[in-house]
């Protein structure tokens, strides 16, 4: 992966390779005993509100390179909260106010120093519902390159072909290039908005329920997709699927909100296999076994 620069911050890409070690001036917490991949991402005490309504709270957790972080729990427990807390998505809800830091390689992204069109550079999303630009397929991934100052058609064709192959659709599309990605069926077209991510080339994938929309077929190719994409991008996943979390994430995190509906916490977050098999706290074995939610 290459290194990574948000602009009015110092560089910081050595990550933590073992405990002791510190990352952006915090001591490093691994999920796992075993874990060696740097964090590449870090909550302090993240908290989410909407107007006066808190909807998240003190959120505290490392995500790691290379790795597949799900977001378990039922709904308005704050997982989509959280989740746009990586890419500061936030900042485009008028009502949302974020407390606490996010760390991408050692630099808080909340500082107002650091620019989020930028971190949105690093940071991919994918959203729970395929959209696809109404435009060819071709010019859908080609968009964000060219915006970044990409131009001539030879390079763009390279970096397209690129992703769609990266994203398992080039063989589906190469000879549809120029028809509107809005024509391909629904798991296409959700291959297509990640190729689209692929294109301008992030450090980390973030996924919305990326196949609560799909059919089940589908869904197990971007099953597949994730744990090929997870060689050389971070992926962090929201997801109501248990079965789904279970199969695709080295990690995963348990939310719940009060009893009251607001103000989600974290539960529990450790490596997947010990979330599903031996879980510390009985509220996470009770919503994973079914008991509730």
């Amino acid at each position: 992966m290459r290194e990574t620069t948000i602009p009015g911050k110092q560089e910081s890409r050595d990550g933590a390779q073992a405990v002791g070690v510190s990352l952006g001036g915090l001591p490093y917490r691994p999920a796992h005993s075993a874990e060696t991949a740097p964090v590449v991402l870090r909550l302090d005490k993240v908290g989410v509100s909407y107007g006066n309504v808190p909807a998240v709270n003190d959120v505290s957790i490392d995500i790691y390179k290379n790795r597949i972080t799900a977001l378990i729990g039922p709904s308005g427990c704050g997982k989509s909260s959280i989740l746009r807390c990586l890419n500061r998505m936030n900042d485009l809800i008028h009502s949302a106010r974020v407390t606490g830091s996010v760390y991408l390689d050692g630099v808080d992204i909340n500082s107002d120093a650091v620019d989020p069109v930028q971190v949105r550079r690093h940071v991919g999303m994918v959203f729970q519902k395929p959209n696809p630009f109404p435009m060819s397929v071709r010019e859908n991934v080609a968009f964000g390159p060219k915006r970044q100052g990409t131009s001539g058609r030879g390079p763009l064709n390279d970096i397209v072909e690129k992703a769609l192959r990266s994203a398992a659709l080039w063989d589906e599309v190469a000879d549809k290039m120029a028809q509107s990605g809005t024509a391909l069926s629904g798991g296409q077209q959700q291959r297509l908005c990640i190729a689209r991510v692929l294109a301008v080339r992030p450090e980390i994938i973030l996924m919305d329920e990326p196949c609560s929309a799909l059919d089940p077929v589908a869904t197990l190719k971007i099953e597949d997709l994730m744990r090929e994409l997870a060689r050389d991008y971070t992926i962090v996943i929201v997801t109501h699927n248990m079965q789904q979390a279970a199969r695709v994430s080295d990690y995963t995190a348990f939310m719940l909100a009060s009893e009251h509906g607001v103000n989600g916490q974290l539960i529990e977050y450790g490596a997947t296999n010990e979330i599903f098999t031996n879980p510390k706290d009985k509220r996470t074995e009770d919503y994973i076994t079914g008991r509730f939610g």
